[in-house]
């Protein structure tokens, strides 16, 4: 058995279960809720354009009041899987981060999968970023230091969305803030058959069934065939040079442990300068459902000072 980090052996009692179609349409139907809204960062809900022929995409703006100039921003794209989740989720860590960088985040919704197949996804994040380069000004954003990022399937979103950006000759992101990212559809195979490099009956929140679900939906087909569209998969780009700099953190009971390593080496061998953070013992998800841990909030701050020092910001948390 796998050896779960001490802040997190509660974890081993999480259920063991794959997210399926009545999972995620469960997920997706129910009413979320959204907080009270903070005295001291103003947040507003707007519509931006979407891609050529798609409905428009929402964000959700979260700005420090004490901001008076222009300040640098973070587009976050949420995870699930690719088939469930929306720009609310992560609300708590998105105002921790603008309040304590004093930086503006906005956090996007993007098509779901099965319903809106790959590229959709990333088409939605691409539309969402270029509007927030035009709408600098007006939203009181640097757009020289706009970083992109997400967690799981948002990270893996955020990824392709770098590529995009740089095969596109249009604006780039400053950043890549890829939190245990969805990369690879090619590795489901080798993590159903416990290729994973530990016990994936230690997996919690996302399993090898889960996986395959994920990228099934998603691809509209089986994972790890050849002819998927591009920018599905960020890891099946073969160039990654001219990237933006990322930081990539992963658990080691993670699915995504392997294939997020693989790629921030591949990184690094392209020149783009990669910081990684390696959580032992930590599953998927981990500081989401335990987020007062000391692992959770040491996981948080780690990405905290990546995103200050890539940012310049003002924010720099200690620890």
């Amino acid at each position: 058995m796998s050896v779960f980090h001490p802040d997190l052996w509660f974890g081993r009692f999480l259920p063991r279960f794959s997210f399926g179609p009545l999972t995620t349409r469960l997920l997706t139907i129910l009413p979320g809720r959204d907080a009270p809204p903070p005295e001291d960062v103003d947040v507003a809900d707007v519509e931006v354009p979407g891609p050529v022929g798609a409905p428009p995409v929402l964000v959700r703006c979260y700005r420090p009041r004490v901001l008076t100039a222009p300040a640098p921003a973070l587009l976050w794209v949420h995870g699930g899987g690719l088939v469930f989740g929306d720009h609310r989720q992560d609300e708590q860590a998105n105002l921790d981060l603008a309040r304590t960088l004093g930086i503006s985040v906005f956090s996007m919704r993007y098509r779901l999968a099965p319903r809106h197949r790959a590229p959709a996804a990333v088409e939605d994040a691409y539309a969402a970023f270029t509007w927030l380069v035009g709408a600098a000004a007006e939203r009181g954003v640097d757009p020289a230091r706009i970083a992109v990022g997400g967690a799981s399937a948002g990270g893996g979103i955020a990824a392709a969305l770098a590529l995009m950006a740089r095969d596109r000759g249009g604006p780039q992101p400053a950043f890549q803030l890829l939190v245990y990212p969805m990369l690879d559809d090619r590795t489901v195979p080798r993590t159903e058959s416990g290729e994973a490099g530990f016990d994936t009956r230690d997996a919690r929140i996302w399993s090898p069934g889960s996986n395959r679900y994920g990228w099934t939906s998603y691809l509209g087909g089986e994972p790890g065939r050849t002819d998927v569209p591009a920018y599905a998969a960020a890891a099946r780009h073969d160039d990654l040079t001219g990237l933006p700099p990322a930081w990539v953190g992963v658990g080691t009971l993670d699915l995504f442990h392997e294939e997020d390593l693989a790629y921030a080496r591949r990184l690094e061998a392209d020149g783009v300068p990669c910081e990684v953070e390696v959580v032992d013992g930590a599953f998927h998800g981990f500081d989401a459902i335990f987020p007062r841990t000391g692992v959770s909030r040491a996981f948080w701050r780690a990405q905290a000072r990546a995103l200050g020092r890539a940012l310049d910001t003002r924010g720099r948390p200690a620890g």
